[in-house]
């Protein structure tokens, strides 16, 4: 059994794949060929926005907008402590300053109240500015966006959008991606709608972010590559994993449904057994991850284990507890929700092509292990 079946997805469109792969190649246009350009039209185009740049992984579709917002040292930008390292990553590179906000403890997205709180504390203590907001759509389903932007909009802040689990999501009915000054995601191979390597992409509504984003991804250039009008990156989305995702992108609307069906097996399966995932009704996940928690967490992935299923865990130490941010001077017990969903949580095999017949031994191996 597979945890991500990518074979299976690559059998239904291999020839597609290979065909559009073999243009490149005859082309030679590896770096900005219009594979590039086609795929950020049909992309922004589902999400719902005006522009969309392509670019190197997930971190750099979140760190782009940082920069083109000049975010930097002395201000606070706030996030969940329940996420990948790269949300926070971003912003300390930047000699910005990452502020925590604890995780709603059945969602795991950030909580507005303690976001609120948060400001208030920050605003008050006087140190910082408060900046911007990068919410996760965690494993999939979106933040509480309508509530997260009034928050911004109250206190004169932005926000970012990081959906790097959540492509393909919608929220009241709108695509992810969608929200705040700009919306990140990641296409590494095991994400909703992934590629072959790394690679990621930005989404915005706003002219002059889309012109600095197509700058700093080319080492701040302005005319040219050769005339710099600030400093950049080197963030360029490869041209074969544009023609890879193109070939995907034909049954990425099907794949999303086919994990819906997913998802509602393992929720009749496993109803009473372990604690199930919880999406608001308004929500659509793109089920990045299939994540349940249980107390005997570790005993059940050893027996697990044992019968050959895959699992992992997500995330099993909050970001504030984490070395990296030993400077940010949090401890145990500052985000006791997260804490608590860290010491419980596991993955079961999630993607469109598993079965119910697998689904039906993964849930007999954990009511066997729990006894």
């Amino acid at each position: 059994m597979n945890f991500i079946d990518l074979g299976a997805q690559q059998k239904r469109i291999r020839d597609k794949i290979d065909a559009n792969i073999k243009k490149v190649l005859d082309s030679n246009a590896y770096i900005n060929g219009p594979e590039l350009t086609e795929l950020e039209k049909k992309l922004g185009e589902y999400v719902g926005v005006k522009y969309a740049v392509g670019c190197a992984s997930g971190t750099d579709a979140l760190l782009m907008p940082l920069m083109a917002l000049g975010a930097g040292p002395g201000d606070a930008i706030f996030t969940t402590p329940f996420t990948f390292i790269a949300t926070a990553e971003v912003v300390q590179i930047l000699r910005a300053t990452s502020v925590f906000a604890d995780v709603e403890p059945d969602t795991f997205n950030i909580d507005v109240n303690k976001l609120e709180d948060a400001i208030k504390k920050t605003k008050k203590e006087g140190k910082l500015r408060p900046a911007g907001i990068i919410p996760v759509d965690i494993f999939g389903a979106c933040a509480d966006y309508d509530e997260i932007l009034a928050l911004a909009k109250q206190y004169d802040m932005w926000v970012i959008e990081d959906a790097c689990q959540s492509f393909g999501a919608t929220y009241k009915g709108k695509k992810a991606c969608s929200f705040g000054i700009a919306g990140a995601t990641s296409f590494f191979p095991a994400k909703p709608f992934g590629c072959y390597g790394d690679g990621g992409m930005i989404f915005t509504d706003d002219k002059k972010m889309y012109d600095d984003l197509l700058s700093i991804r080319v080492h701040g250039q302005g005319i040219d590559k050769y005339n710099n009008v600030r400093v950049g990156i080197n963030g360029r989305l490869d041209t074969i994993q544009c023609a890879i995702m193109l070939a995907k992108y034909e049954i990425f609307a099907e794949e999303v449904e086919l994990r819906q069906k997913v998802a509602a097996t393992y929720a009749e399966l496993l109803k009473g057994v372990v604690e199930t995932p919880f999406v608001k009704s308004h929500n659509v996940s793109a089920w990045a991850q299939y994540c349940v928690m249980h107390p005997k967490r570790d005993h059940i992935m050893a027996e697990l284990g044992k019968e050959k299923i895959p699992t992992a865990i997500y995330y099993p130490k909050s970001l504030h507890l984490q070395e990296a941010f030993v400077s940010l001077g949090y401890k145990k017990g500052d985000m006791p929700v997260s804490e608590a969903i860290g010491e419980k949580i596991f993955a079961l095999p999630m993607h469109p092509y598993l079965t119910r017949e697998d689904q039906q031994t993964v849930a007999s191996a954990i009511t066997k292990a729990i006894g």
